[in-house]
């Protein structure tokens, strides 16, 4: 199956989709990898879910990612007396290790990090911004705020510290047990949530000792000051737009966006844009132009993959959405203004044989208006890199590595076809040229140029081109 796009989307699985007929409805439809949400499923669900998705591929032939998103650590008040309270404007309130039921004054904190790390100025941010209190002062054992934007505040509601940082890693112990399981059970990605510093993926990339790529979720103000390290330690990103606005002056969040994007693509590295991109399909059968645009804009700033959350989970019309931003996406990309807004984002490659290698393909293909760039790879790190250039052919990746493929479905314009390494060098053009005319993306007569490492099979040893043409009789089996 080949999709007639460039970006890829993540479908995330929930109530509304967790039956195999509504999974392969949803792979029909467009979604490339599968996003499973370990905050609402238990290790049975995960493993079912697996199944599923598995038996999917193997029906579609076709490699589809997995991504298993950690809760990481969660943090809520305690309880109240009457099951919530009403926090004045202007008065004060105390958040205090008492585990006595709260009031309209005070409430349990069941976080002493918290108390450890926060200072007078900084801003609480409760039930998903709805609330805003301001630190006046603290003490071991009592945090005194101002309550500047007051209203009902629920028992267990959730509290964010956006210029607090906090004295813990992103990973719990059930983190770290959904992550053992997600590995266990071959799942391709894992996002990492609450990520504030390097150290935190560092972490996580210690835990999984090179079985899953690390999707880092950018959702705090901590993590865009270590950027650059963040970025250099993860596989890819995910902007989280929903904390990321809740932690940060919405304002500020599409110059992030674009920010986040621009620094994965400089790295080779895949950028998801997530939350709320087509909300209202969550309760309505079509989106709002609003949210038309805002999908388009994720793709006209190159994203490698825009993700449905809710819309796909929970919602009325999970295929419908997932269509939806089908149909946008391959509208944008086939928009004249496209190719020139991608190319303006064009860059220098970087001083390797792989990127020197993947920018000559790219320059060659459109030089001499080849109808396909295909490129032999193991690791995946030669598919990223021709991803990276955002070349106007289709780029073709060829692993014979399942779990290989299933990753790169995460990545910009690549179609992954499994098929075991080629022999020698005529092997490999004859079986480039064959999968490149069943897979639908040259005709007999036209030339295509593949990309390869010698010795064949080195990983990260990508060393050559070669232009060749697809003959009469490439129509052999695989």
């Amino acid at each position: 199956m080949r999709r007639n796009r460039r970006v890829k989307i993540v479908a995330t699985l929930g109530p509304s989709s967790a039956e195999k007929e509504t999974i392969q409805r949803l792979f029909d439809a467009g979604a490339d990898v599968f996003r499973i949400n370990m905050s609402h499923s238990s290790h049975e669900r995960l493993t079912e879910l697996v199944r599923i998705i598995r038996k999917v591929e193997a029906d579609a032939g076709r490699p589809i990612g997995i991504l298993v998103d950690l809760q990481g650590p969660k943090l809520r008040v305690g309880e109240f007396a009457d099951n919530s309270a009403r926090l004045k404007e202007g008065e004060a309130f105390h958040l205090d290790q008492n585990e006595e039921p709260g009031n309209s004054q005070r409430v349990y904190l069941p976080h002493p990090e918290i108390f450890e790390a926060v200072e007078p100025g900084h801003p609480l941010i409760l039930d998903d911004g709805k609330l805003r209190l301001i630190v006046r002062e603290t003490t071991p054992d009592i945090i005194t705020t101002e309550v500047v934007v007051g209203g009902p505040l629920a028992s267990r509601k959730g509290i964010s510290l956006p210029a607090t940082v906090l004295p813990f890693g992103a990973m719990t112990n059930k983190d770290r047990r959904d992550l053992e399981q997600a590995v266990n059970l071959g799942a391709d990605w894992i996002g990492l949530s609450f990520v504030q510093r390097g150290d935190d993926v560092a972490e996580a990339r210690k835990l999984s000792r090179g079985r899953v790529a690390i999707m880092t979720k950018v959702e705090k103000p901590a993590a865009i000051e270590q950027l650059d390290a963040i970025v250099e330690l993860s596989d890819g990103l995910m902007v989280a737009r929903g904390d990321l606005g809740v932690e940060m002056p919405l304002e500020q969040v599409p110059g992030l966006q674009k920010r986040i994007t621009r620094a994965c693509r400089s790295a080779g590295k895949p950028v998801v844009i997530a939350t709320q991109m087509l909300e209202s399909m969550i309760t309505a059968p079509v989106p709002t132009r609003a949210e038309v645009s805002d999908v388009a804009t994720a793709v006209f700033d190159g994203a490698d993959a825009v993700m449905l959350s809710a819309e796909s989970a929970a919602g009325e019309f999970p295929v419908e959405a997932v269509s939806t931003m089908d149909r946008i996406a391959t509208e944008v990309e086939q928009d004249a203004s496209y190719e020139a807004l991608v190319r303006n984002q064009e860059l220098e490659p970087e001083a390797t044989g792989a990127d020197a290698i993947s920018a000559a393909a790219r320059t060659i293909a459109e030089t001499l208006n080849l109808a396909v760039i295909v490129c032999y790879t193991g690791s995946g790190s030669t598919g990223l890199r021709a991803a990276r250039e955002r070349p106007r052919q289709p780029i073709v990746a060829l692993t014979p590595i399942a779990a290989t493929g299933r990753r790169l479905a995460m990545a910009w314009g690549l179609h992954c076809v499994l098929t075991n390494d080629a022999e020698d060098l005529d092997e490999m053009v004859d079986k480039a040229c064959r999968i490149s005319y069943q897979e639908g993306f040259a005709q007999p007569g036209q030339r295509i140029i593949i990309s390869a490492g010698v010795p064949l099979g080195t990983p990260g040893a990508t060393n050559m081109l070669r232009v060749a043409f697809v003959g009469e009789n490439e129509t052999g089996n695989l």
